[in-house]
């Protein structure tokens, strides 16, 4: 039988009555298939039933009459939906009402109305092309949320766990297009990188590079930090974007502090091998233009401000365990921290000198929770670019 045709289950004892019923079937353009009782309905239909679109079923039959037949459909978890219209000379009116409470779709009294048992029969088929598509439909959806969740996973194993998740949200368009807002810039590199990548063998650099880089980026992600992007032995991070974050400049100087201890391990297995390394870091906050910057095919979240330039050139000028803090970003962190002045800096593009701190350490307070909230209202704080 061809594939592209609706195929009914003439289920009945009588051979004449198939037989009828099947001539009936070839004039509306419809296939058949027969079973002489409910057992061996139900055996077509668990073996090879998916194209069976709807069951015309008898009544009284051997073995298995159509009500246990109707219920071991019905109760079938890929058979229940497929719809049952009862033909039986039995009329009455208790044994309509038993079928159709069982899930019958239509009952039809013998001997059959041709033109009400096409009309039936086509309703049926139209009712079973609907819920299988509906049951596509559902399994398309499925499939479609867990490509995308499969996506937002490999997305986060490119950018930051935030900037993975606001592809695929509602609002990250209108971040993605470009916002200003309140936010600290952390810039961090290695003293002394220049001398061992020419010295050291290329896998040397690229071993040490991956320690380095996994280990910073599990603080980053720790503390809540949006990663902008790596460039060899120098990263930029920053905080309160695109996740709003109160405490934006304690999470970066509490990153940066937890990032120089970690160094020092790092930079003790190093000296075993050989390889004499350092680490800086410079922190600035201020109003930036956030959103997404390159072009078709290569897009990064970035931030974009005198903070980000300033951060960049405290880290250049930061020596080996130095984590140097803005005066604006000290502010706010003044009661959190032990730090040290290390005089005026001129730092390269800015006429006027800074007078930044080297951060020594966190106070005690601090580190039990104590914290100051870094004001970021939507009435200065976001504003579409």
């Amino acid at each position: 039988m061809s594939p592209s045709r609706a195929v009914a289950l003439i289920v009945d004892d009588s051979a004449v009555n198939r037989k009828v019923l099947a001539r009936h079937l070839e004039s509306l353009d419809i296939a058949s298939c027969e079973a002489e009782n409910g057992r061996e309905a139900l055996e077509v239909l668990r073996s090879g039933g998916s194209d069976v679109g709807v069951v015309l079923l008898d009544i009284v039959m051997p073995e298995m009459d159509g009500y246990e037949t109707l219920a071991a459909i019905k109760a079938h978890e890929t058979l229940r939906h497929l719809p049952v219209i009862m033909i039986s000379g039995v009329e009455e009116l208790d044994s309509v009402v038993r079928c159709i409470e069982m899930g019958a779709t239509d009952y039809l009294p013998k001997p059959f109305d041709p033109a009400i048992l096409g009309a039936r029969i086509r309703a049926s088929l139209a009712g079973k092309r609907l819920h299988d598509l509906e049951v596509e439909s559902a399994a398309r959806q499925a499939e479609l949320l867990h490509t995308i969740e499969l996506q937002k996973e490999e997305l986060s194993r490119f950018l930051s766990p935030q900037v993975a998740a606001l592809v695929s949200s509602p609002e990250g368009a209108q971040l993605l297009a470009g916002h200003r807002r309140l936010a600290t810039s952390v810039f961090c590199d290695l003293r002394g990188f220049t001398p061992f990548s020419e010295a050291a063998e290329p896998e040397e650099v690229l071993g040490v590079l991956r320690e380095y880089h996994k280990a910073m980026g599990e603080l980053i992600v720790e503390h809540g930090g949006t990663l902008e992007h790596f460039a060899g032995d120098g990263m930029m991070v920053f905080f309160n974007d695109p996740v709003r974050q109160d405490d934006h400049v304690e999470r970066a100087v509490r990153m940066s502090l937890a990032m120089r201890d970690r160094f020092e391990e790092l930079a003790a297995e190093w000296s075993r091998r050989g390889y004499v390394l350092g680490f800086g870091v410079g922190i600035d906050t201020g109003y930036a233009t956030l959103g997404r910057i390159g072009f078709e095919g290569r897009y990064d979240y970035g931030m974009v401000g005198t903070a980000v330039i300033v951060a960049s050139r405290l880290s250049s000028a930061a020596t080996a365990g130095q984590i140097l803090l803005s005066p604006q970003s000290h502010e706010y962190v003044r009661d959190l921290v032990e730090a040290e002045g290390v005089g005026e800096i001129n730092l390269k593009g800015f006429s006027r000198p800074i007078a930044p701190v080297n951060v020594l350490r966190a106070r005690p307070a601090a580190a039990s929770g104590a914290g100051v909230a870094v004001a970021s209202g939507a009435s200065r704080s976001d504003v579409t670019a």
